[in-house]
């Protein structure tokens, strides 16, 4: 609770090492056992000047949402039943709930409602989790056996991806060992330009997976998704679609034509922690073809109670037996929010974006790089120079927190709007804080 009290007064960012604080965690390990209760508030003062304050309304880092109390409560009550939810008959509790919010994410995001729906780690699992499946559609249709002969002497299988992607995807197709992508041409906002995948696909023979793009990383644009899954699907490709936070897009009337045709794909990725905020680790793995994911993840020995009929177990849908029921706190999130909840959570989040738009452009010497169309704002101080000196004096001020990054050949500050605190309060101090920053480069 005093964490919890002082997430909104403290600074944002930690005030310790890792290397000061391994110091103070690290040493002999004492003989004889200690009580619980006095290694938790050990724990709790070693950690304090360590932690970031990510729960902050005043942190735009990466792309990471806080946690709605439900979420919070819910996940309080996922570690103490201790449910090892891999199995609808060993755990029906958590199994029933995953189901549940599993169906409302397939009706708020308007995806098939026949689909798979598993809870992950985050987006790269999640993203593995659709490629996979999307590795063994392509390969099946072809007629080669996977899980006979490996990739072995298989036909090769083509990735075609928006050049401005996300390296999750890169990174789950090496585990999955299908090598590097292709890359097709993007617009100035990282958009992948139709014309340039059909000719793309007109050059691919064999089998093919296409990935598309909800929420890009720093401009948050969104692919032309219904065009570019109707030229995949003329040659055959699956779709896949990484929407690590721009698949919530989908959920708001006012939003979702960035999305239009997005249940045309085959399959999708999102993080829970992320637009939902619900706390980590909660990716969500959703696909269309039951048969095809559950072929690759599902495991049928004696000692399992294994679900032959129906929705089929948690375990077929993710990468892992044993795992936490990180479904639960989405049911609560969402049982929390009410459909009207989760619309306002999506627009509030976009809208403050545009706040920062509008206050910072009207800033001397700032420049707004992208099309505000989402959650993400990617700013500019002049030179590479200037702008990383800007960006270290607004982290070394703690008011906020703002990541640095790399975009269109230029050095930026990339603001995510993702928690669902953030309020035009947080806004013009975060604005201020940016405004200080500046004024102290130019002091010096």
């Amino acid at each position: 609770m005093a964490w919890l009290d002082s997430v909104n007064s403290r600074p944002v960012g930690p005030r310790a090492t890792a290397d000061e604080l391994f110091a103070e965690f690290s040493g002999p390990l004492q003989e004889e056992p200690l009580d619980a209760a006095t290694v938790v508030d050990e724990l709790a003062r070693i950690s304090e000047p360590g932690l970031m304050s990510m729960a902050s309304g005043r942190f735009f880092g990466w792309v990471i949402g806080g946690t709605l109390p439900a979420a919070m409560g819910a996940d309080w009550l996922v570690g103490a039943w201790d449910q090892n939810a891999a199995m609808r008959g060993a755990t029906p509790a958590t199994a029933a709930a995953e189901q549940a919010a599993g169906g409302w994410l397939l009706d708020l995001l308007g995806l098939p409602a026949h689909s798979d729906v598993g809870f992950t780690t985050g987006a790269t699992a999640a993203n593995f989790v659709g490629l996979a499946a999307a590795r063994q559609y392509v390969l099946d249709d072809v007629g080669w056996d996977l899980a006979t002969h490996g990739l072995t002497g298989a036909p090769k299988v083509t990735v075609l991806v928006g050049a401005d992607r996300h390296a999750s995807i890169d990174l789950a197709l090496t585990y999955l060992g299908l090598g590097a992508p292709t890359p097709v041409a993007c617009d100035e906002q990282g958009r992948i330009v139709p014309a340039a995948l059909a000719e793309a696909m007109a050059m691919v023979a064999g089998p093919v997976i296409v990935c598309l793009q909800a929420g890009n990383l720093h401009s948050g644009a969104f692919d032309p998704i219904g065009e570019a899954a109707m030229i995949a699907h003329e040659h055959g490709a699956w779709v896949h679609v990484d929407g690590a936070f721009g698949l919530w897009a989908a959920a708001s009337p006012s939003l979702r034509h960035h999305v239009a045709g997005l249940e045309m794909c085959d399959s999708w990725a999102t993080d829970a922690h992320k637009t939902l905020n619900v706390p980590y680790d909660c990716g969500v793995a959703i696909v269309s073809r039951p048969e095809v994911v559950r072929s690759v993840f599902g495991v049928h020995t004696s000692y399992l109670m294994n679900d032959d009929q129906g929705p089929g177990d948690p375990f077929e849908k993710v990468p892992e037996f044993s795992r936490r029921a990180r479904g639960v706190p989405v049911w609560a999130a969402l049982r929390s929010l009410g459909r009207s909840g989760v619309v306002d959570l999506v627009d509030r989040l976009a809208e403050k974006a545009r706040a920062f738009d509008a206050a910072l452009a009207a800033l001397p010497g700032v420049e707004v790089l992208n099309d505000v169309v989402y959650t993400q704002v990617c700013v500019s101080f002049g030179s590479d120079e200037r702008t990383r000196d800007v960006t270290a004096r607004l982290l070394a001020d703690g008011a906020t927190w703002m990541s640095g990054s790399r975009w269109a050949d230029r050095d930026i500050l990339r603001i995510s709007v993702s928690n669902w605190t953030t309020n035009d309060d947080d806004v013009a101090a975060s604005v201020a804080a940016i405004a200080r920053a500046m004024s102290t480069v130019d002091a010096h």
